[in-house]
């Protein structure tokens, strides 16, 4: 088990608070900007997450990011290259670890999406709740027609939008507007970007009301379809991402 102390100032791409039993995870670029997605993100949050869902005291987690976008942005400089079997197995590892240990967490999960999120918006979209900025968009940038899209969101976009739409929308790179995200059912509400996060923490609260193993249990039944989703995909997912990838 581990303890707020023991995590919540190890990360350098999230700030962490909690207030009473509420944590918000605040995703960030290391200076306080928007989260870019990077080596040291990709390396450190499936061990936040890890961290996150150890820790007993946790009731709801908020997921937010900070400045005007979720994550829109990537910075592949810290990344092995040419990749190899080798380097990619660091690749395959974390990766796998990045969705199973968020879907891994025991307690709701509220995410406040604060802007566009076209990095590895799986993260946003697998919470338990979604509320969106009115100027937030969906988006796959990092994948096809470059790579594989079989980090997890060869699963987790043909089980939210459907099979048709899901392949679609990886494949043609297609944005989807929060508007459309509500329709579509992706998102639960779209608000004022100021109003975001104070919904979210509004929504903690009511949560709070339950008694903890109701929270427990509840995420559990919740979840049990994508957990097992990705735990049968991923790794294959990724595997094949990696024959794509690396350089013999």
């Amino acid at each position: 088990m581990s303890t707020f102390d023991d995590y919540s100032a190890r990360f350098t791409r999230a700030a962490l608070q909690r207030e009473g039993r509420v944590l918000e995870i605040t995703l960030h670029d290391g200076n306080g900007g928007s989260l870019v997605w990077d080596e040291p993100a990709h390396r450190e949050l499936p061990d936040l997450f890890h961290a996150v869902g150890s820790d007993a005291e946790n009731r709801v987690v908020i997921l937010t990011g900070a400045g005007d976008s979720f994550c829109a942005a990537g910075d592949s400089s810290g990344f092995p290259s040419p990749l190899t079997s080798q380097s990619w197995d660091k690749i395959f590892t974390e990766g796998r670890r990045l969705l199973e240990n968020l879907l891994g967490i025991e307690v709701p999960i509220i995410a406040a999406v604060n802007g566009p999120a076209t990095w590895h918006a799986e993260l946003a979209v697998l919470s338990d709740i979604v509320i969106a900025s009115e100027d937030m968009v969906l988006q796959d940038v990092a994948h096809f027609p470059y790579a594989v899209p079989g980090d997890g969101v060869h699963t987790v976009w043909p089980t939210l939008l459907g099979a048709n739409r899901g392949r679609y929308f990886l494949l043609t790179k297609q944005q989807i507007g929060a508007q459309e995200a509500k329709e579509l059912g992706i998102v639960n509400e779209v608000l004022a970007k100021d109003a975001v996060l104070p919904r979210a923490r509004e929504l903690a609260q009511f949560l709070m009301t339950s008694d903890p193993l109701t929270l427990k249990y509840t995420r559990l039944a919740l979840t049990q379809k994508l957990r097992r989703a990705v735990l049968e995909d991923l790794a294959f997912g990724l595997a094949l991402e990696g024959l794509g990838a690396v350089q013999v």
